[in-house]
C-alpha cells in the first residue's frame, strides 16, 4: 500500500513538473537547449517565486530540491 502512494506522489510530481515547465518554456524559448542541471534550476526559481500553485501543489513540490528535479526531468 506504502509503494503505491509514493508512486502516486511521483507522478503527481512529474506531471505537474512537466506543467510547469511548459508554462516557463513559453516566457524562455531557448529553454529546451539548455542543460538539465540549468533547466532544474530555473524550474525551482520559478517555483519559488512566479509559479501559481494552490496549496497543494506547493506542498507536493517543497521538499523537491534542484538535484530532485534534475533526476525527475532526466526519467522522461
Amino acid at each position: 500500500m506504502e509503494e503505491k502512494r509514493v508512486d502516486l506522489i511521483a507522478e503527481k510530481r512529474k506531471k505537474l513538473l512537466d506543467r510547469l515547465l511548459g508554462e516557463l518554456s513559453h516566457e524562455h524559448l531557448d529553454l529546451y537547449y539548455r542543460p538539465t542541471n540549468e533547466i532544474a534550476y530555473a524550474l525551482l526559481d520559478f517555483i519559488k517565486s512566479d509559479a501559481k500553485l494552490n496549496a497543494n501543489e506547493k506542498d507536493l513540490l517543497a521538499p523537491l530540491t534542484q538535484g530532485d528535479i534534475r533526476v525527475i526531468l532526466s526519467l522522461k
